[in-house]
């Protein structure tokens, strides 16, 4: 087995403990072929999950509503789905940070540098806008996904300018 795969299957891991009703995405940082982090997407610390959230969260459930029309709501669903929303619409319904920015956030709460690292994902697309951001103010040098999918043009804008490299697992 490769460190590539390897690294693979600690990051599908990862991911296999986001609670996300969407999608589970894991992610972990290696330097000096040592991991130093792993983050997975869900929201933060102590905040109720989106399953739980349609209970105890009245802004969720009023917009809910006013989507939908009163009802009960199936709890196994993605409220975002549940609105109509694709994937990447309707995120600020969205409670959750993307596993690459918990992974990063986990470093640091750890006081563990990020500069030189590399980033492996269990993802078949490239980082949204957002994380690269992180990714690339984090100093990693090097992110590895299943497939080099664009998430969108501004993602391929930043790794161009960046000089952060992308490449698939081998």
């Amino acid at each position: 087995m490769s460190k590539d795969q390897y690294y693979l299957r600690i990051a599908q891991a990862v991911a296999s403990e986001s609670k996300c009703l969407s999608r589970q995405i894991g992610a972990i940082l290696v330097k000096d072929k040592s991991i130093i982090s792993t983050g997975y997407n869900g929201p933060p610390r102590g905040v109720p999950h989106c399953n739980e959230r349609y209970t105890c969260d009245a802004y969720l459930l009023e917009s809910l509503e006013k989507v939908n029309g009163p009802r009960e709501y199936d709890t196994t669903i993605c409220p975002r789905r549940a609105m109509g929303f694709g994937s990447g619409e309707g995120l600020h319904f969205c409670i959750a940070s993307h596993a690459e920015v918990n992974c990063i956030n986990n470093a640091a709460r750890q006081g563990i540098a990020t500069f030189g690292s590399t980033m492996y994902l269990s993802c078949d697309i490239l980082p949204c806008k957002s994380c690269l951001c992180e990714i690339i103010n984090a100093g990693i040098q090097e992110v590895v996904v299943v497939e080099y999918n664009p998430y969108d043009r501004t993602s391929l804008f930043l790794i161009e300018h960046s000089g952060l490299r992308i490449r698939t697992y081998e």
